[in-house]
């Protein structure tokens, strides 16, 4: 076991985020390495506050000794005005869901994308990857749209219930990766495009335990397609299910939340944490009803 030379306090920022699961996976693996870890859900809802006041609860937060913090919907990309310096993939991502305070100057970065490409190589490693249609490009949509077109996918067609936030998605992606073709569409012309594609992505929060459902109406869905969920509470999302029905290959939501959760304790901590182990103790969470 390690010799404890220090303790950590780290903080999730964002709304409905009590029931959230990160904390106990943080601080079931600090033990497992012997250290004081503290893990706490500042949740918006019930402190009375907006997303836009993530600023001033990382100001308190450094000032009452937190380590760090994970930002989470709907701060991720509101937080960025707030910080002293932010990592090139987060900056390239426009979102940050990692912040480390360090000689009282706030560092952010994104590990939701590099979560989500983890979670894509060792989920679906004989996944195609020529053409991915994906719904829901909010913050954690941003990372994983980032993570599949840095994964190699050719062409990615991002699709949101807000027609100018695709389309400004699109226009950015584009530019980092010219060589790629990435087109914003609307809702309605998914049933024409499903059929179209190697993949299908949901980045939206439908099929969450209080947005229950299908997040598209799947009867162009094939066991040819592969399909990947971000959402983890159910893991086994109505999406999900109806794919393995079907006998799609499939990517549940609990390997991105491990990929993260993982990334996140090694930028917090230093120490690389074990990701067989993390991922069982989500799954053993998720089973108990936690």
């Amino acid at each position: 076991m390690s010799t404890i030379t220090q303790s950590y306090l780290v903080g999730l920022i964002g709304d409905g985020v009590v029931p959230s699961l990160t904390p106990p996976m943080h601080e079931a693996e600090a033990d497992a390495h012997g250290l004081r870890y503290l893990y706490r859900p500042i949740d918006l809802s019930v402190i009375g506050k907006e997303g836009a006041d993530v600023g001033e609860l990382l100001r308190a937060g450094a000032l009452l000794g937190f380590n760090a913090f994970n930002i989470t919907h709907p701060c991720k990309q509101l937080v960025i005005e707030h910080l002293d310096e932010i990592s090139d993939e987060a900056r390239a991502i426009g979102a940050v869901n990692t912040v480390i305070i360090k000689d009282g100057k706030f560092h952010g970065y994104n590990t939701d994308a590099s979560g989500f490409s983890w979670a894509l190589a060792h989920g679906l490693p004989d996944a195609k990857l020529d053409s991915v249609l994906q719904l829901g490009v909010g913050g954690a949509g941003s990372a994983v749209a980032f993570a599949l077109l840095d994964s190699g996918v050719k062409k990615l067609l991002l699709v949101d219930p807000e027609a100018a936030r695709a389309a400004e998605r699109a226009a950015t992606l584009s530019l980092q990766f010219p060589e790629r073709t990435i087109l914003a569409c609307t809702p309605d012309q998914v049933p024409a495009l499903l059929p179209k594609v190697d993949g299908l992505l949901n980045a939206s929060p439908i099929g969450m335990h209080h947005h229950p459902g299908l997040p598209l109406d799947i009867a162009g869905l094939t066991k040819e397609h592969w399909v990947a969920d971000v959402v983890y509470r159910p893991v086994d999302t109505a999406l999900i299910t109806a794919a393995k029905k079907l006998g799609a290959s499939t990517l549940d939501g609990g390997n991105m939340a491990v990929g993260q959760a993982v990334d996140a304790f090694e930028i917090i901590t230093g120490i690389t944490p074990d990701t067989a182990r993390m991922r069982a103790h989500l799954l053993s969470m998720l089973e108990a009803g936690l």
